[in-house]
């Protein structure tokens, strides 16, 4: 990785991390034309989840915008290895964000706001995105929060 997107995650202290490996059948991003597409990526960090549970009960709603914000970060090393270069990014798309969450809690848009507010922290204006913070049950290994996006290239 190298430039513009590169200093900028060095100026914030950001290290993306390896590509999660796949939980299942899949691939962790495609790339379609001049789009790339992530699959859903939890907030793994070394191959384990920080946190499991509902937001609401076992995991607060601060806890759950930090691990958007790790979901987020897994879904650029994801959209990283398909394109080489976060720098090749026209613009973050769509983002959908999921929060396991008791039937009560209300608050998916704030926890999803972990993810949108780093990504416009790294990409300014290009990480302004069309999104929806969808309430669940419960996601794939009781993880609380389960983010894709969609992202267009320059090329």
């Amino acid at each position: 990785m190298s430039g513009v997107v590169a200093a900028r995650l060095a100026a914030l202290g950001i290290t993306l991390p390896e590509v999660v490996p796949p939980l299942a059948s899949y691939q962790p991003a495609v790339r379609s034309g001049s789009y790339v597409f992530t699959s859903g990526q939890v907030p793994m960090v070394h191959g384990k989840l920080p946190a499991t549970g509902k937001v609401g009960a076992e995991v607060s709603p601060e806890e759950g915008k930090e691990l958007a914000r790790v979901c987020a970060l897994n879904a650029l090393a994801a959209v990283q290895s398909v394109v080489g270069d976060l720098d090749r990014v026209a613009r973050i798309v769509k983002v959908v964000g999921y929060v396991a969450s008791t039937p009560d809690f209300t608050g998916q848009p704030a926890v999803v706001d972990g993810a949108s507010e780093l990504l416009g922290d790294i990409f300014g204006d290009r990480g302004a995105h069309a999104r929806s913070a969808v309430g669940v049950t419960a996601l794939p290994r009781d993880a609380p929060v389960e983010l894709e996006m969609q992202v267009e290239l320059t090329d």
